[in-house]
């Protein structure tokens, strides 16, 4: 029997409950990325970065590629990016109704 799929989205968000994992997909949802590129855009060391890309490839939310010498990483599904210009868009439409959040940061 199947996992149901409410439990399945639970797990889908939590791979999304990291900030580092959200910039790695902005990221990639703009174009597919090497390491040492993603090193220069997110400022963590190198075996964090290393652990977060693990758990997305886990989930099989990025795939990776070799081209020559180098890895890179791209989003599984193009919907990815759809995801985030969505989250984008609840996050500016709480923030116009709270104090919490600034338009300006999201």
């Amino acid at each position: 029997m199947g996992v149901p799929l409410y439990q399945a989205k639970a797990e889908f968000f939590k791979t999304l409950g990291h900030p580092a994992r959200i910039r790695i997909l902005e990221l990639l949802a703009e174009r597919d990325h090497a390491v040492h590129e993603l090193l220069k855009e997110i400022v963590i060391e190198p075996s964090n970065l290393s652990q977060q890309l693990a758990v997305l490839r886990r989930t099989s939310m990025v795939v990776t590629y070799r081209r020559g010498s180098q890895v890179f990483y791209s989003v599984s599904v193009p919907e990815v990016r759809e995801l985030l210009i969505a989250a984008r868009s609840i996050l500016s439409g709480i923030a116009a109704h709270s104090a919490d959040l600034e338009p300006a940061t999201i």
